[in-house]
C-alpha cells in the first residue's frame, strides 16, 4: 500500500503546467510550477515545515508550545498544519489588507489570529512584525519564526523546489519568474538553478510601494518608493536577510489594477484557480518577453489559491469599488 504518514508527507513534488492562452504572444515554451497542490495549499507548506524542524532541531521550541508567526496567511496555514501534526499552538498576527478568506482559513484549522493596521511603518509597536514580536517575547515556550530573517526559508527552496524544476524540465530551463515578499522562494531557487547553470535568468516580480525593485538596481534603500498597495503576498518595506539580491537578474513591476485583472483571467483563459501574486506573476511575463525566445523554456512559480480571494479579486463589487472593473 501506498500511504503518506501524516498531512505533511504529501508537501512538495508539484506538477509543471504549460501555460496556453495567457502566454500565447510570448516565443518560449512557459511552464507554471503549481504549487497549489500542496497541502496548505500554497508554497508556503514547503518552507514552514522546514523552518520547524529547525527550530526542533535547536531547541527553540519544546512540545506543547506556541508557534508565533507574523503572516500574509500562507506561511501561517503551513505553519498551522505543521503545529496541528507535531502538537504544537499557533499564534498568526496578521495586516488588515489580508483577505477574510485567508483569516477564516487560519481559524478553521485552530490557529489564533490577531489583526494589525497595514498602514503604519514596520518599526511601529501597532505592526504586524512588532506585534509578533512582541507575543513571541510575553508568552512562555514560544517561538517567533520570522520568515522574512529565517534562512531556513531559503534553504527550504533550495533543497526541494529548485531541484524538482531542474528535473522537470531535464536540466533544459532556461529562466524562472516569481513573486518576491520574503525573498526565500526566489532566493533559494535562484541559487540552486545557477549552480547547475550560471546562465539561467532569474526573475523577480515587485509591486509598486515595495522596494525590491529599486534597491536591486541603485543599492539606494528609497523611503519615497513606500507606499501602501492592495496586492497580496510580494513586495515589501524592508529588506529581509531572505533576499539574497546576487542571484535575481533583475525585476520587473506589476500595479495593483493588472495583477488583480490577470488573477481573473488566470482562472477564465487557463483554467489556473490561482491567488493575487499569480496574477502579478502573469502580467509581469508579459511584460518581460523581450527578455524570451522561441527555444526558452521560462518557469514561473504561482504561489496560492483562487480560494483566499473570493472576496476581492473574484468578486466585482470588490473590484469596481478599487476602479479595477
Amino acid at each position: 500500500m501506498t500511504y503518506a504518514e501524516n498531512i505533511l508527507e504529501t508537501i512538495g513534488n508539484t506538477p509543471l503546467v504549460k501555460m496556453n492562452k495567457i502566454t500565447a504572444e510570448i516565443d518560449a515554451l512557459v511552464l507554471a510550477k503549481y504549487e497549489t497542490f500542496n497541502p496548505g495549499n500554497s508554497v508556503k507548506d514547503r518552507m514552514a515545515l522546514k523552518m520547524l524542524k529547525e527550530a526542533e532541531a535547536n531547541g527553540l521550541i519544546k512540545p506543547g508550545g506556541t508557534i508565533i508567526e507574523g503572516t500574509s496567511g500562507n506561511t501561517g496555514m503551513g505553519l498551522a498544519l505543521a503545529a496541528i501534526v507535531k502538537g504544537y499552538k499557533m499564534l498568526c498576527v496578521m495586516s488588515d489588507k489580508q483577505s477574510k478568506e485567508k483569516m477564516d482559513i487560519l481559524k478553521a484549522v485552530g490557529s489564533e489570529v490577531i489583526v494589525c493596521p497595514t498602514d503604519v511603518a514596520p518599526d511601529d509597536p501597532e505592526s504586524y512584525y512588532s506585534v509578533a514580536k512582541r507575543m513571541a517575547r510575553e508568552i512562555p515556550n514560544s517561538w517567533y519564526v520570522n520568515q522574512y530573517d529565517n534562512l531556513a526559508n531559503s534553504k527550504a527552496h533550495y533543497e526541494s523546489t529548485g531541484p524538482e524544476i531542474w528535473k522537470q524540465t531535464d536540466g533544459k530551463i532556461t529562466h524562472f519568474v516569481v513573486g518576491v515578499g520574503t525573498g526565500g522562494t526566489i532566493s533559494g531557487v535562484g541559487k540552486y538553478l545557477k549552480e547547475q547553470n550560471p546562465n539561467i535568468k532569474i526573475w523577480g516580480i515587485d509591486t509598486y510601494g515595495s522596494v525590491f525593485k529599486k534597491y536591486h538596481e541603485t543599492g539606494e534603500f528609497d523611503e519615497n518608493e513606500i507606499y501602501p498597495y492592495v496586492t497580496e503576498g510580494i513586495g515589501e518595506d524592508i529588506l529581509p536577510k531572505n533576499v539574497d539580491f546576487s542571484v535575481i537578474d533583475g525585476f520587473t513591476k506589476v500595479t495593483d489594477k493588472d495583477a488583480a485583472i490577470y488573477t481573473r483571467k488566470l482562472a477564465r483563459e487557463e483554467g489556473f484557480f490561482l491567488g493575487n501574486s499569480a496574477g502579478a506573476a502573469a502580467k509581469g511575463l508579459l511584460q518581460l518577453k523581450e527578455h524570451f525566445t522561441k527555444d526558452d523554456v521560462v518557469v514561473v512559480l504561482f504561489h496560492d489559491h483562487g480560494s483566499r480571494y473570493v472576496g476581492k479579486m473574484f468578486n466585482d463589487d470588490w473590484m469596481k469599488q478599487h476602479d479595477f472593473l
